[in-house]
C-alpha cells in the first residue's frame, strides 16, 4: 500500500504562483509513475502533468506547459508541482496519484493505483 498527502493549496491572485506538495509513505519503492490531476466543480477529473519515477521524465497537459513544473524528490518521496502565471482556469482541487502497477499512459486516470485526498487551489481574477 501507498499512502498520499498533499499541501500548498492557497487562494491567489491571478498570474501568482503555488507550490504543491506530495508525501509519498508505505510501499514507495514500488512506484513507477507519479502524476498530478485537478478536478474543477462540476467537471471530471483532469490531467496536469505525470513523471516516471525510474526515468524521471516529465510531461504536461497542454493547458499548464510553459507554465508548471512537475519534479519528484526520491529522497524524500515528495512529489512536487511548481505553479506560475495562474490563471482562474487552473482553479480545482489538485490530487496526487502513484502508480505501483503495470500500465501504458500518465494521463488517464484509471492508470494510478492510489490518490491523495486533494488540495484546492482557488485563483481569483
Amino acid at each position: 500500500q501507498v499512502q498520499l498527502a498533499e499541501s500548498g493549496g492557497d487562494s491567489v491572485q491571478a498570474g501568482g504562483s503555488l507550490r504543491l506538495s506530495c508525501v509519498a509513505s508505505g510501499r514507495t519503492g514500488s512506484i513507477n509513475l507519479m502524476g498530478w490531476f485537478r478536478q474543477a466543480p462540476e467537471k471530471e477529473r483532469e490531467e496536469v502533468a505525470g513523471i516516471f519515477t525510474p526515468s524521471g521524465s516529465v510531461y504536461y497537459a497542454d493547458a499548464v506547459k510553459g507554465r508548471f513544473t512537475v519534479s519528484f524528490d526520491r529522497a524524500k518521496d515528495t512529489l512536487y508541482l511548481e505553479m506560475s502565471s495562474l490563471t482562474p482556469e487552473d482553479t480545482g482541487v489538485y490530487y496526487c496519484g502513484a502508480r505501483t502497477g503495470h500500465g501504458y499512459t500518465w494521463r488517464r486516470v484509471e492508470e494510478y493505483d492510489f490518490w491523495g485526498q486533494g488540495t484546492q487551489v482557488t485563483v481569483s481574477s
